[in-house]
């Protein structure tokens, strides 16, 4: 789950710079040039809390840049959630039974007494499509206008505020949905030590053996092939090829494969804990942007 918490750490990174930029006063810009008025448009930006203030008044009135920004930010934010949802939908059935849901954030199926349906995951993988189009909605709008307010802008307030409710919905129940679940780890571990996994260290022994990448993985992709055709474990294959033997049949053992991955920012044990830290850095710097 930790390559989903970056994902929606550079979303919240990409919220925060919109907020900085849509922190603009238009006060003063009036209709589209200003106005004859002895106003200040510095002096109400302050009193009003704003950061700064327009630049150009016609510019000031007709930008819906903080709307198709934000818009984008809350559709690629749905993307991720998507990417969670499926693989959510596919943890929790019967062929991966990774995980199980909560009575709570789960449904039970009309027909089958048996299945329980990952509801929310599959309505925040349904919400992507609804975020994407309120953002082409809002792009096709602008794109033809001329400078200063034109009333077609009004069409900004419907997709803006429908995908930040939305969005906040499918955040609040997918967090609701996760925190509930039971992980079955013994599953997880077998998956992890599937023969096809270790190909690719197969492989990497024979590079680490002086072996060209691509000829080790012409090696490995033939033991593959053979496996598949025989149904023959690969670890004997491995094991009763000249190049490899008994030293690499040991790279199929129980939880070798997950340990190998030791590389910085990897998936594996080893290099678990430090990229705990970070993430744990990460987000107590982005909260203090907030």
């Amino acid at each position: 789950m930790r390559a989903h918490a970056w994902a929606l750490l550079r979303d919240a990174d990409r919220i925060g710079g919109a907020l900085r930029r849509l922190d603009v006063s238009p006060r003063g810009a009036g209709a589209l040039a200003g106005s004859s008025l002895p106003l200040d448009p510095q002096f109400s930006a302050t009193q009003m809390g704003f950061a700064s203030v327009f630049a150009n008044s016609l510019d000031a009135v007709s930008d819906r840049d903080f709307v198709a920004e934000i818009l984008f930010d809350i559709a690629l934010i749905g993307v991720h959630l998507s990417r969670i949802g499926e693989e959510w939908v596919l943890w929790t059935s019967a062929e991966f039974g990774f995980a199980s849901l909560d009575d709570a954030y789960a449904t039970g199926s009309s027909m089958l007494p048996q299945k329980k349906n990952a509801d929310i995951a599959e309505l925040a993988r349904g919400k992507t499509g609804r975020f994407i189009g309120n953002l082409t909605s809002v792009l096709s709008m602008l794109k033809g206008l001329p400078l200063a307010y034109n009333r077609d802008l009004q069409e900004d307030k419907e997709p803006l505020f429908d995908s930040v409710d939305q969005v906040m919905r499918a955040l609040l129940a997918l967090q609701g949905m996760i925190s509930t679940a039971t992980f079955h780890a013994s599953a997880m571990s077998s998956g992890a030590d599937a023969d096809a996994l270790v190909a690719t260290d197969v492989a990497e022994w024979l590079v680490q053996k002086g072996m060209p990448f691509r000829q080790a993985h012409g090696v490995v992709g033939a033991i593959v092939r053979d496996a598949i055709a025989t149904g023959r474990p690969m670890v004997d294959l491995v094991r009763e090829h000249e190049q490899l033997g008994n030293e690499a049949a040991q790279l199929f053992d129980s939880g070798v494969a997950v340990q190998r991955r030791a590389t910085s920012g990897g998936a594996g044990p080893l290099v678990s804990g430090e990229q705990r830290e970070r993430l744990h850095h990460r987000l107590q710097q982005l909260k203090a942007q907030f």
